[in-house]
């Protein structure tokens, strides 16, 4: 019992600023080598693993300095002896905000990393314009810094209500200024996602029509086949039907032409299949139909339907060339004449 005694006299002579040197020394030795611990083991193993998220991690905890460590040494340090409330809030809060900015900065960089890949695979497939994404990333890395402030002063015992009832007054005043803008942005990030057409495809807008060139934040531009650029807003391309011929497998063709009424019904009943041999000798096109139609006004209608095993325009509008020609040889070949419109006035002559 003398030995305790003595043990815990001697313990009780320490003074305090020596326990908290020492308890110091140790929290930081401690800190440093298991930041040097978990380096070594992310960097072994990030050799082995592909991406980039390993590098990511490495970099965020490489990024927490010298000064973080003393400070948060010093905090818990500082608990083993009597302290001024002063000091001791002012370790804690200087390690708080130290906190928020590498925790920011960690998602910021993670965001950054999604944002990439997600436009990495966007160009893979096709879409070369990333304006959205990158958009998009900026507003999400912004709006971090935004709540880590409002955090760190709630933190600091300040209120931020009506900070927070200034910024919902004046985000609503801009959105009203910026509606318009605002819309066309919001168009964007639906295009984006619901992607009913894509960089390369050609798409029909009402009387318009041409290939997607670049969907961008506001507008999206597209080359018609007049050769001009048409910029259409992303709003306007959300709110009206567009036809995408890009997705399609093949195209449906369906046209008439007539013949004049002094054609022999012989001829008339060779015509369908001859116009099937037409359409299946040409490369491209597979035949569907040919029927003498109905008794036009100044002609006899034949209707054609075929497709075109290829969505592209312009190789429809060539192999509907050669179908048109072949027809008309055809056609010359057997004496039958293409009707136009004709009127035949009967006059009669009276006594």
């Amino acid at each position: 019992m003398a030995d305790i005694s003595f043990l815990s006299g001697a313990a009780a002579a320490i003074p305090d600023y020596v326990v908290t040197l020492v308890v110091f020394a140790v929290s930081l030795a401690a800190m440093h080598l298991f930041k040097a611990i978990a380096l070594s083991g992310m960097k072994n193993m990030a050799k082995i693993t592909p991406g980039r998220l390993d590098d990511i991690l490495i970099d965020s905890l490489n990024r927490i300095s010298m000064r973080f460590f003393t400070l948060l040494s010093a905090y818990i340090a500082l608990g083993f002896m009597e302290t001024p409330a002063p000091l001791t809030s002012a370790f804690f809060y200087s390690i708080l905000i130290f906190g928020t900015y590498y925790s920011v900065k960690t998602l910021q960089a993670l965001v950054s990393y999604g944002t990439q890949k997600m436009a990495e695979e966007r160009k893979r497939d096709g879409d070369g314009d990333v304006s959205v994404i990158e958009l998009a990333g900026g507003v999400i890395g912004a709006s971090l810094w935004i709540i880590a402030a409002f955090f760190v002063l709630q933190s600091l015992g300040y209120d931020i209500t009506p900070a927070l009832a200034g910024l919902g007054i004046g985000g609503i005043a801009i959105a009203f200024a910026l509606q318009n803008v605002l819309s066309d942005i919001f168009a964007s990030f639906s295009i984006y996602f619901d992607r009913p057409f894509r960089v390369g495809d050609f798409i029909v807008i009402g009387n318009d029509m041409g290939t997607v060139k670049r969907i961008g934040i506001k507008s999206t531009r597209i080359q018609t086949l007049q050769g001009q650029e048409l910029i259409v807003s992303n709003k306007e391309l959300t709110e009206t039907r567009v036809h995408n011929f890009k997705t399609m497998e093949k195209r449906r063709v369906e046209f008439t032409f007539g013949v004049t009424y002094g054609t022999p019904t012989k001829k008339l009943e060779k015509m369908p299949a001859g116009i099937r041999k037409i359409v299946s000798s040409v490369d491209g096109a597979e035949f569907d139909r040919a029927h003498f139609r109905k008794f036009g006004d100044s002609a006899l209608l034949f209707e054609v339907v075929y497709y075109v095993k290829s969505p592209d325009y312009s190789r429809y509008v060539d192999v509907h060339e050669k179908i048109n020609l072949a027809l008309k040889n055809m056609l010359e070949e057997e004496g039958v004449e293409l009707a136009f419109p004709t009127q035949t006035l009967y006059v009669k002559k009276e006594e």
